[in-house]
């Protein structure tokens, strides 16, 4: 694996980003607490009296509860209680965010009564002494089921009424954007492609350690979540607690990626039992309850239309249809997906008329919810798919399409023709220079060259897009200490991105002191103050905004005389979303015989804007190109017509492993954000983006090679999948021999 950055830009004040060696020092300083065995991770929490807890999942996608046996399990030593369906009677599902227009869905049952509604459903929760003592006691606890047909993702079917009584439409969610009239004539292109379930996968599961002080009245959480604040909204609305009276902590999170977005029932169920049973009691997921009941990610089926005027390259039309699964409960974003795919097309380009539609889809499995990139791939990937599409049918180079249809730097910030803001960039500079680092002409006219008469087909992929970066405000409370240095309160979290090193950074310049002088709290609400959290790459560019507005305003007050200790709290919201581009040019390699697909290399030109820590941000591009290239090469959630979950495991979803890793060459070619003071945009989501758009452009360019122009491809881009579509390959004169 090989990988660099270079065209590393300033800090915003003009002074130059920190150092590698100073860097890494903050890093080391910050990391230290983990490898000393001190991490505030749920399952290093150990409280006095805690109860273990294990949940007792359906095994059916769908079907009714006729009794429950648990006489079995409470009889075993150590086992304290055994918690039914009824015994959640009056606990709902939480709130939904309702990003789109009409969205109005309501809150249903936690736990139904008398019916399950997917495979992994929590059905029972088991208290005991010891973990396993709980599994024991789960796995003698008696389920009579009458089992009933589910509806599967994406079927013509109507999960709704089974999920949410009286709602009428196979519809949960829906939107539609239209810009201008399409063409009349056929389009220039037109594809259709897929994307599955995946699962997020972090390092740590999913857990929480609930404690109710019966003396305080007060509920303490610790939860592996991005959005403790909202947590606690939740926690508190769901047991009619004042928010006062509950307090969420997550320190140290192994990882998200979306995925801990919301709270889940087992979270609200934890809840619950603690408040009655006056017990503190935690819950460790395992792996496998994560893949099987945790939220998935992607999820959905895409068409499209590109029409370009008759006679020359430029965009006059594009339609875009898009279904994505929701599975049978909704987290808080929900409807993120597809709110963000429809509001990004078409990408950076300039089109003249446009109708994007867009439905979300209930079904009896795991929930779908936001996904590291939430969308945004969705978009890219259609959009990139057209523009190739269009190129090989009118016979034009790709990169030279792109480069007629693109908004001009000059153009840009401006509002677009559908309603969005499109922040500053220069698509042209950053397909120019990816072409120029990947020496694209070369590589094409060397492809070309031997046209299908090697083993090894050879693909170029392009993949150009932009990305919105969050809405909205952050928290933060600055505090210049009695006895020097200064205290960072803030409502972003983090799950390993290293944000109190950016943090701490972005005081410091605007204090005018050095970054070991400020201590940044984060991921308690108790000491924190609300917030939103850490999700959709906005935590640097609104967060930092936050600390960067709250320093200039302590700073001053300092300067008027003001004593230590001085506090400002403000909730400050950017004017406008910060929005990220990119290129990325692969070279793809597919084995003749076997279907193997190799990335020779990948090149990125990369605009996060104004980069506070550059080794941060370098780790967070690769991370994301990781989880991209898991995306587009192995990860797929699978189930079978019944709906039973066939990748429980890791020896069923293949996850990426370092040697998966292609050499990768990053450069920045930053524009400043007109979004936001700090002038930064995120760069979390980036990889999950470009890549799989760039792979899968890449694989229909090498099957071309061969004659194979109409092959359905998609994701994942595995060996048999790429082997099966060769297998289409018209016959050379020599075959019939």
């Amino acid at each position: 694996m090989a990988y660099a950055d270079t065209s590393i830009p300033a800090h915003p004040s003009g002074a130059q980003a920190l150092s590698d060696s100073a860097a890494c020092g903050l890093l080391r300083r910050e990391d230290a607490r983990l490898l000393r065995g001190q991490g505030g991770f749920v399952a290093n929490r150990q409280v006095p009296g805690m109860l273990h807890a294990v949940f007792v999942r359906s095994p059916h996608a769908h079907a009714r509860i006729t009794a429950i046996e648990a006489s079995d399990a409470l009889a075993l030593p150590g086992v304290r209680a055994v918690l039914l369906p009824e015994d959640f009677v009056g606990l709902r599902q939480p709130r939904v965010n309702a990003l789109l227009p009409g969205m109005c869905l309501p809150q249903a049952e936690l736990l139904p009564l008398d019916r399950v509604l997917a495979v992994g459903a929590p059905v029972a929760l088991v208290l005991a002494d010891s973990r396993q003592e709980a599994q024991a006691a789960a796995d003698l606890i008696w389920v009579d089921y009458q089992d009933l047909s589910p509806v599967l993702d994406f079927a013509p079917d109507s999960a709704a009424e089974t999920l949410y009584p009286g709602m009428p439409s196979r519809q949960a969610l829906h939107q539609h954007i239209a810009v201008g009239q399409l063409p009349k004539h056929a389009p220039s292109a037109a594809v259709q492609l897929g994307l599955p379930r995946v699962a997020a996968s972090p390092l740590e599961p999913r857990a929480a350690l609930v404690q109710w002080d019966e003396a305080a009245q007060t509920l303490s959480a610790w939860l592996s979540t991005q959005t403790p604040s909202r947590a606690r909204e939740d926690l508190a609305h769901a047991l009619g607690l004042a928010q006062s009276q509950v307090r969420v902590v997550a320190t140290d999170v192994g990882g998200a990626f979306g995925a801990k977005a919301s709270v889940f029932a087992e979270d609200l169920m934890l809840a619950w039992a603690a408040l009655r049973l006056q017990r503190p009691m935690r819950w460790l997921a395992s792996r496998g309850e994560d893949l099987l009941a945790g939220t998935h990610g992607r999820g959905s089926q895409l068409q499209g239309q590109l029409w370009l005027a008759p006679g020359s390259p430029q965009f006059i039309g594009l339609a875009a249809q898009m279904q994505f699964t929701l599975g049978h409960w909704l987290p808080f974003s929900a409807a993120a997906p597809l709110r963000n795919a429809t509001r990004i097309l078409p990408g950076p380009y300039r089109v003249l008329a446009q109708e994007v539609q867009a439905e979300g889809l209930l079904s009896h499995a795991a929930a779908v919810g936001i996904y590291r990139g939430a969308g945004r791939p969705e978009a890219c990937v259609l959009m990139e798919r057209l523009v190739d599409e269009a190129a090989r049918r009118c016979d034009i180079d790709p990169l030279a399409l792109r480069l007629a249809n693109v908004w001009a730097a000059e153009d840009l910030p401006r509002q677009l023709p559908s309603g969005e803001w499109l922040d500053r960039c220069d698509p042209s500079a950053l397909l120019l220079r990816a072409a120029e680092r990947f020496n694209y002409t070369e590589r094409r006219a060397r492809q070309q060259a031997v046209r299908g008469d090697a083993r090894t087909l050879t693909g170029l992929g392009i993949a150009l897009y932009v990305e919105p970066c969050g809405q909205g405000g952050e928290s933060v409370r600055l505090t210049a200490l009695e006895g020097g240095g200064y205290l960072l309160a803030t409502g972003a979290t983090a799950q390993g991105q290293g944000r109190e090193t950016a943090f701490s950074l972005i005081a410091a310049e605007a204090l005018g002191c050095a970054p070991g002088e400020v201590e940044v709290l984060h991921g308690d609400t108790a000491q924190c103050p609300a917030g939103i959290g850490a999700l959709a790459s906005r935590s640097t560019a609104i967060g930092g905004s936050a600390i960067l507005a709250a320093a200039a305003e302590l700073k001053q007050k300092l300067a008027e005389g003001a004593p230590r200790p001085c506090t400002v709290e403000l909730f400050h919201t950017a004017p406008n979303e910060a929005w990220a581009s990119g290129c990325l040019m692969v070279e793809l390699h597919i084995d003749r015989d076997t279907g193997a697909p190799t990335i020779k290399d990948v090149v990125w030109v990369d605009d996060a804007g104004v980069l506070v820590h550059p080794t941060l941000v370098h780790g967070q591009l690769i991370g994301g190109l990781a989880q991209g290239l898991g995306q587009a090469l192995m990860e797929k959630i699978v189930y079978d017509d019944s709906g039973q979950l066939l990748t429980g495991s890791l020896m069923d979803y293949a996850l990426p492993r370092a040697e998966d890793m292609p050499p990768v060459h990053i450069e920045s070619l930053p524009t400043r954000s007109a979004a936001n003071a700090l002038g930064a945009k995120g760069v979390g989501e980036a990889g999950c983006i470009g890549l799989p758009a760039a792979l899968l452009n890449a694989a229909h360019d090498a099957l071309a090679q061969i004659g194979i122009t109409e092959a359905q491809l998609d994701f994942p881009l595995s060996a048999p999948a790429l082997w099966r579509a060769m297998q289409a390959a018209p016959a050379s004169p020599s075959s019939s021999l």
